[in-house]
């Protein structure tokens, strides 16, 4: 593949986990494609969710973005989706994270481009959110989707609520979608030996910022029922403000009251590297470390 002058990455969410082909088909687009280069995917069966990342020049992203779209709507049925990941749609949310000469003000406009050209293709509703907002109460992708697919169909009737693009009505088998630009965060999700929800939701609400947690980090309690353990589930917002090892003690130290341990963790798609080397750093208790003393840093800096 050519070198790219422009480079903006995609990190869509859909709401399909469990089905193989059909994730397969929903990828598809990003193969093969000119301008375009899919770096992962991953499905998790709990969350019933896949988590796509891509990078591309800025137009041929937002080409295999909706074309994309348009075959998780065809596949998709929101209306007997079930799963442990809070969703309100089909595609779920469209994030759009500028990595190389592109600037966050592109990145907003390349997400609301997308988001009119998928809104009047497929009558989907459509909300902007984060940097690319059209209000302030839009940011918090939460906020948005409180109420999930189940509650839209009333929500969408008020008319604070009417989606940026789109009608004013959720799309009667893919719901609702909420795309913007944003800076890069990290899935961060951590195990404990328990199957007790109720105990990953109390320490979720310890650690969020939005409860009196930690700044940057957003978080609710997930049940692994083919495990029989449940998950304190993250978005780290801003890694390079609160580490993810600021975290993941919190935590440890949050489920001691319960009489439980944490168990592991994961990190759901890819990861900047700098997030995992500051918390390597503070395992090893190195001093004075930094990204420079990275082999692969130097080498393709």
């Amino acid at each position: 593949m050519a070198a790219m002058n422009k480079i903006l990455e995609c990190v869509p969410n859909f709401s399909e986990g469990r089905d193989l082909k059909k994730i397969e088909k929903i990828v598809e687009p990003f193969r093969g494609r000119d301008g375009v280069k899919l770096l992962d995917y991953q499905n998790d069966e709990d969350h019933n969710r896949s988590v796509v990342t891509a990078v591309g020049e800025p137009e041929a992203l937002k080409a295999a973005v909706i074309e994309s779209m348009g075959i998780a709507i065809k596949h998709i049925d929101m209306r007997s989706h079930q799963g442990q990941h809070p969703r309100m749609g089909a595609i779920d949310v469209v994030p759009f994270i500028p990595v190389k000469n592109v600037s966050v003000e592109e990145a907003v406009k390349i997400s609301q481009a997308t988001a009119r050209e998928a809104a009047a293709k497929y009558e989907l509703p459509i909300f902007l959110y984060e940097q690319s907002a059209s209000r302030p109460e839009r940011q918090n992708l939460a906020t948005i989707r409180k109420g999930q697919f189940e509650a839209m169909a009333e929500k969408l009737t008020q008319p604070e609520w009417k989606p940026d693009f789109g009608p004013a009505q959720i799309h009667p088998t893919a719901g609702v979608t909420a795309m913007g630009a944003r800076m890069p965060l990290v899935a961060y999700n951590v195990n404990l030996d328990t199957n007790q929800l109720e105990i990953a939701d109390l320490i979720a609400k310890k650690v969020r910022h939005i409860s009196g947690g930690l700044h940057y980090c957003k978080g609710i309690g997930i049940e692994l029922k083919d495990r029989g353990v449940v998950q304190v589930s993250m978005n780290m917002t801003d890694y390079t403000k609160t580490a993810l090892y600021r975290v993941f003690e919190l935590i440890r130290i949050e489920a001691r009251r319960y009489g439980v341990n944490v168990v592991g963790s994961e990190v759901i798609g890819l990861v900047p590297m700098e997030a995992l080397i500051d918390t390597a750093a503070y395992y090893l208790g190195l001093e004075n470390f930094s990204m420079e003393q990275v082999l692969e840093y130097r080498i393709y800096e």
